[in-house]
């Protein structure tokens, strides 16, 4: 079963095991006949699905997570229905980190990703526009720019998914979910979840 995460950059797939990222404008240019069950987030990119491929199942209509969010988004409740119980950080162009207890979703907040941070502060100021060292030391004060915005950037990601998460279980994907995942002793780094729990759910009507 062919599956794809239609992303706001790159559309994201899952077979047997394997994940590869491909760009609409490449895609659009494919034509291919395997069915495909996937997710999108992006109207644009995926339109460029629907014009490569000629059997396509939208699989949002089917999963179903109990929660009061409101607008909750569909990539967010796949992640979710694979877990029962722990918290679900995406660390992507966006961060977001949802809690999960007993199967029922209690909410969850949206902070911006590391490259989100970066064009952030770009705008505020040329001084400030600097690339987020990952590998800066989070134990002492920043003494030059660049530290000083890596600091800011990372600690402060890092401390709300600690307030967040106390002793609970901690689940990270997304492009940058194994670098924070190295920060915390009970997390789990899976690249796959939200294809899990498109799995999950497709299990139940198909």
């Amino acid at each position: 079963m062919l599956l794809c995460d239609v992303g706001n950059t790159f559309l994201h797939f899952y077979h047997d095991g394997k994940i590869w990222k491909e760009k609409p404008s490449i895609l659009s240019k494919k034509k291919e006949n395997v069915p495909i069950y996937y997710i999108s987030v992006n109207e644009r990119s995926e339109r460029c699905l629907l014009a490569s491929h000629t059997y396509c199942v939208n699989v949002g209509e089917y999963i179903e997570i109990k929660s009061e969010y409101k607008g909750l988004g569909v990539d967010r409740k796949a992640a979710c229905n694979a877990i029962d119980e722990g918290v679900i950080i995406d660390a992507g162009s966006a961060i977001t980190i949802d809690v999960m207890q007993e199967g029922i979703h209690l909410g969850g907040y949206i902070m911006p990703g590391l490259n989100a941070y970066k064009k952030m502060c770009a705008e505020i100021s040329p001084t400030l526009d600097k690339n987020i060292e990952t590998g800066v030391n989070l134990s002492a004060l920043p003494h030059n720019t660049t530290d000083a915005l890596s600091f800011g950037a990372i600690k402060s990601i890092i401390l709300m998914i600690k307030h967040t998460s106390q002793t609970k279980k901690l689940y990270f994907t997304g492009g940058d979910g194994k670098f924070f995942a190295r920060f915390f002793e009970n997390a789990i780094y899976d690249n796959t979840l939200v294809f899990k729990g498109m799995q999950k759910a497709l299990q139940k009507h198909i």
